[in-house]
């Protein structure tokens, strides 16, 4: 490792997000060492502080996203609070924002002003519809992109209406993807001395996850309509949700192979080599069938270990349903740290998703904590730009800096 503490260590990152999908970046950021400024404008900071708030007015919810990095609350539309923005993009190597497009130009600070004060600096605008198109005054949430993307008419039965994902996958992802592209700009930079703007949307990114659906219609000149398929996979057979005796159960036979294995599991094994399931196209077509072939089969069965231990012996994708609660204590996701525990000093101690990543080099996931608001920006102003204790003091007192009473 050297001297360095993680991958991204010296780096300075300028954080203007709140809420998820930006702070998703910036985390991400953090946790592989980067120095990272969350600016929160001024009174309330980001307006995910005030949601998930368990004990005394401090959001597990913020915490999540917000680990690692340093608060500086101040007003930025006052001409000595966008003074020190600039002053501090200077010194940036990245400059991270969510706001409405064109709300961070109209601050003083769009790609056009920062990379004229500093050409090396890389910025990165997350938004919901991307900084162009006729979507992109639209507000910015992980549900609207779902929906502009087909995603949520995907999900649900087809009798009944559409189902948003029991997830942030947009938001999340779409840090995912600000996080990644910064360290592809950074590396072009090392190369060429040169920054640049990054644009990443959660349409763009909801849109991505497509796997079956988009080529299918296109390929097939719109003869095939994808559509809400229920406990089935879309596009694969048999690929779904099943019944068990005590939860539900995931089987995936997808493969020819696992197709056979399957058919000789649930005593059917002509079925294996019956040329009207040869395919998985044409098991899609027949999937009413074989989902109550299937459904017999575990009906039979005893119990949910014994359906799970006999596909997994004819080796055939199977997984249980496991509830939030169930996950989080699974010794699997506990072993590899896909759980991480968090210390919160008023929160205490409390689970969180851990970094995707894993790093050889850096093995151990990083202990950070969220700030409070406005909690560093002494230390900041300080070190950054070398203001005196005297000139902290005017600018609280004229209102330009705020903090949260600790």
């Amino acid at each position: 490792m050297g001297a360095y503490s993680h991958i991204l260590d010296g780096y300075k990152i300028l954080d203007f997000t709140q809420f998820v999908a930006g702070p998703t970046v910036t985390r991400l950021l953090a946790e592989m060492g980067a120095e990272v400024i969350k600016i929160e404008l001024a009174p309330g900071g980001d307006p995910l502080r005030t949601m998930y708030t368990f004990k005394d007015g401090r959001s597990s919810l913020f915490v999540q996203h917000n680990r690692g990095k340093m608060s500086l609350c101040l007003d930025a539309k006052s001409a000595a609070g966008r003074g020190i923005l600039l002053d501090l993009a200077r010194a940036a190597d990245v400059l991270v924002e969510n706001f409405t497009p064109g709300a961070i130009a109209r601050l003083g600070l769009g790609y056009e002003a920062v990379s004229r004060i500093n050409p090396r600096i890389i910025m990165c605008s997350i938004s919901g519809f991307g900084q162009s198109g006729p979507l992109a005054a639209k507000p910015g949430f992980d549900t609207l992109g779902a929906s502009y993307a087909g995603v949520i008419d995907m999900n649900g039965y087809a009798e009944g209406g559409p189902c948003p994902p029991g997830a942030a996958i947009g938001d999340v992802t779409a840090g995912l993807n600000g996080a990644a592209s910064i360290g592809f700009a950074l590396l072009h930079r090392e190369r060429t001395g040169r920054g640049q703007y990054l644009d990443i949307s959660l349409l763009d990114t909801y849109f991505h996850c497509h796997d079956f659906s988009v080529q299918a219609f296109s390929a097939s000149g719109g003869a095939i309509s994808p559509t809400r398929t229920g406990p089935n996979v879309p596009g694969y057979a048999p690929a779904g949700v099943f019944r068990g005796k005590q939860r539900s159960i995931v089987v995936m036979a997808i493969t020819a192979a696992q197709w056979r294995s399957l058919c000789r599991v649930i005593g059917r094994p002509e079925l294996g080599d019956d040329p009207e399931f040869a395919t998985s196209t044409e098991r899609v077509e027949r999937m009413p069938l074989i989902r109550e072939l299937i459904q017999g089969w575990l009906d039979t069965m005893p119990g949910d270990d014994e359906i799970i231990g006999v596909l997994e012996a004819a080796r055939i994708p199977v997984a249980p349903v496991l509830s939030v609660a169930e996950a989080v204590n699974h010794p699997h996701l506990r072993q590899r740290g896909t759980v991480m525990t968090v210390s919160d000093p008023v929160l205490g101690l409390f689970d969180v998703p851990a970094s995707p990543w894993r790093f050889s080099e850096f093995p151990q996931a990083r202990n950070l904590r969220a700030p409070f608001l406005g909690e560093h920006n002494g230390t900041i102003l300080k070190q950054y730009l070398g203001y005196t204790e005297q000139r902290l003091q005017q600018l609280a007192g004229d209102g330009i800096l705020h903090s949260e009473n600790r």
